[in-house]
Parts: structure tokens; C-alpha cells; sequence
């Protein structure tokens, strides 16, 4: 009995050792190379080997870092909520709205239409549609809503987290439409049977059952938009800024010592928000 268990873990081992392989390579390599340039020292025009903190002092000791991370949070928090309210809301529709399987597969396929295209040519056409003479000031004041175009709908905090609701949305349909469809329908009709109003059974039965799909599509979305850049500074043109955005400058600048470092705290970060998250439900039962 010993050396059949002992085989069988050794053929397991042999059969998981290219995947191990891979992520050794492609995932702790790098990692483990981005900490150890966070500890080196740089010049004005070079970069040397060394174990010190200026990077991490440096970065603990500015203001601007925590109003950078500030501002990171609140586009993540503000985009994971109408995401949410978006996803659940069309995940809702196609699951239990839609008794048809085959329009369920042509409404999902017509969600998922704009994402196959780039998302900059996605993020880039809201410009036109939100500028001073866009397509949605011309209409507000064709309507006689406004009497001057608005200057905040392009530029701004508000442009860059209309798209990244645009960009990420579908990231939070998909699981949880998923969840929704595994959701047994007789459980719906037993609240039913039982006098429970609609509310009741959403709040009762479909939310709690659809936790793990809402899980999925929150860790998505937050580990998404937190490690953005691209989309901060279009969108806000160049007014605003999120961590991300500070790594890329930092790199454009060759300071790949305290980008490393900013990105060793951002990924620690993301890890520690996602840890909170999980402490709320259980997504192996969906995994």
C-alpha cells in the first residue's frame, strides 16, 4: 500500500511538473527579480546592485504616494460598484428572464461584441462622445437640459471611471451569470410556493447562492483597474494619477529601483485585498 501511494504521488508530481515549471519561470522568477531590483540603488544615470530601503523610505516618507494610493482605491471602489450593480443586473436578465438557451447564447455573444476590439480603441472612442463639442454635450443642449457644454463629462475623474466600468463590466458578467446558471430553478419555485415576494427570494436564495460568482468578478475587477495606467491617463488627461501610472513614470524616467519597489508594495496590496475578500466566502464551490 505504501509504494502504490508513493508511486501515485510521484506520477502526480511528473504529470504537475510542467505547470510547475511554468510558473516558476513566468510567474516567481519575475516577481523575485522585481523585489530585488526594489532594493537596488540608482544614480541620475545608473542603476547599481545593492540591499537598502531609500526606495521603500522614500516612498513611505512622500505624500504624494498615499494620495496616489488614495486615488487608486477610489477608482477601484467606485468602478467594482457600478460593475457590480451592471453585472448582476445583466447576469440576472440572462439567467432567470431569458428561458430560451439559445437567445441566453446570442445575448451573452452580443455583451461580449465590443470586447473584440482593442481596449484602447474602446477607451479612446468615449473622446469624441464626451468632449466639449461631443456627441453628449451637443445632445444636452439640443434638449435644452444644459445652456453650455459641460467640461467635466471628458478629462477627468469621472471620464476615467466611465471606462473602466466600459472596459471591466464584462469581467463581472461572466462569473456571475455563470453562478446563476448553476443555481437550482426548483428552489426558486419552492420560495415562490411558500408566499416569498421577489425581493425575498433575490435576497434570500440568488444573492447568497451567487457569492461565489460576485467573488470571481470582484477580484478581477479590483486586481484590473489597481494595476491600470493606460486608462487613467487618457481619460483624465494626464490630470489624475493611480499607482500604476506612477510605475509607468517611474520606468519612462529609468528608475526601475523605486518602480520595482512601488510595484512591491502594489502587488502586496492587491494580495492583501484579495485575501479580505476571500475571508467572505468560499470560491472553491465555484472553482
Amino acid at each position: 500500500m505504501f509504494k502504490k501511494s508513493t508511486a501515485n504521488d510521484l506520477v502526480g508530481w511528473l504529470l504537475a511538473s510542467p505547470l510547475l515549471v511554468i510558473l516558476a519561470l513566468f510567474l516567481v522568477l519575475p516577481i523575485c527579480m522585481i523585489v530585488a531590483v526594489s532594493f537596488w540603488g540608482a544614480t541620475e544615470f545608473s542603476i547599481y546592485p545593492a540591499f537598502q530601503f531609500e526606495n521603500y523610505q522614500y516612498l513611505f516618507e512622500s505624500s504624494v504616494t498615499y494620495a496616489v494610493f488614495f486615488k487608486t482605491f477610489l477608482f477601484t471602489i467606485i468602478t467594482w460598484f457600478f460593475c457590480l450593480i451592471i453585472g448582476f443586473t445583466v447576469a440576472y436578465f440572462l439567467a432567470f428572464h431569458v428561458h430560451s438557451l439559445t437567445w441566453q447564447i446570442a445575448l451573452f455573444l452580443l455583451c461580449t461584441i465590443p470586447f473584440w476590439t482593442s481596449n484602447i480603441i474602446r477607451m479612446i472612442s468615449w473622446i469624441p462622445f464626451l468632449g466639449r463639442n461631443g456627441i453628449a454635450n451637443q445632445s444636452l443642449m439640443s434638449l435644452g437640459i444644459i445652456d453650455e457644454p459641460l467640461e467635466w463629462l471628458l478629462f477627468s475623474d469621472f471620464a476615467v471611471v466611465l471606462a473602466f466600468v466600459h472596459l471591466y463590466a464584462l469581467f463581472m458578467v461572466v462569473p456571475i451569470f455563470n453562478t446563476m446558471m448553476r443555481i437550482d430553478k426548483s428552489l426558486l419555485e419552492a420560495a415562490r410556493d411558500a408566499g416569498a415576494s421577489g425581493f425575498q427570494t433575490l435576497t434570500n436564495i440568488i444573492i447568497p447562492l451567487t457569492k461565489p460568482g460576485i467573488m470571481i468578478g470582484s477580484i478581477f475587477v479590483v486586481t484590473l483597474v489597481m494595476g491600470d495606467f493606460i486608462t487613467v491617463r487618457f481619460m483624465s488627461g494626464s490630470q489624475s494619477a493611480n499607482v500604476g501610472r506612477l510605475i509607468s513614470n517611474d520606468v519612462a524616467l529609468l528608475r526601475y529601483p523605486s518602480a520595482a519597489a512601488t510595484s512591491v508594495i502594489l502587488l502586496i496590496t492587491v494580495l492583501i485585498t484579495i485575501g479580505i475578500m476571500l475571508r467572505f466566502v468560499n470560491i472553491r464551490k465555484e472553482l
